[in-house]
This record gives C-alpha cells, sequence and structure tokens, in this order.
C-alpha cells in the first residue's frame, strides 16, 4: 500500500476511467490510497465542465 502521491497524468486517467465507468479495481483502490482528494477534484470538475463546454458547442453548431 504505497502512499505515493500520483502526476496529473494518472489523476487525469483515474478521473477520465471513473466517469466512463471503466476504472479497474486496483486503480480505484490507488486512488483512495492518495494522501489528497483535492487533485482528482480539479481534474474533475474541469472534465464536467469540459464536457457541458462541449455539449453547448454541439448543440450550436447543429442548430
Amino acid at each position: 500500500m504505497s502512499k505515493n502521491k500520483s502526476n496529473l497524468w494518472q489523476v487525469f486517467k483515474g478521473v477520465a476511467a471513473s466517469m466512463l465507468g471503466v476504472q479497474s479495481h486496483s486503480n480505484y483502490e490507488s486512488d483512495f490510497e492518495q494522501p489528497s482528494f483535492i487533485p482528482f477534484a480539479i481534474v474533475g470538475i474541469l472534465f464536467v465542465l469540459g464536457l457541458i463546454a462541449t455539449l453547448i458547442l454541439l448543440v450550436n453548431v447543429i442548430t
């Protein structure tokens, strides 16, 4: 059970996999062993804002 900090790419991959529902159980456990949830929260919020912006852009292009 390593308490090593995740780099930004690992955090992004973890958030993206979780949002898409394809994250493995071992990666899920590794994410919850991190000392801070703040990077995951920030990347999660940015991921959701990006999704909303993409949907707004798509709707504007279609209509």
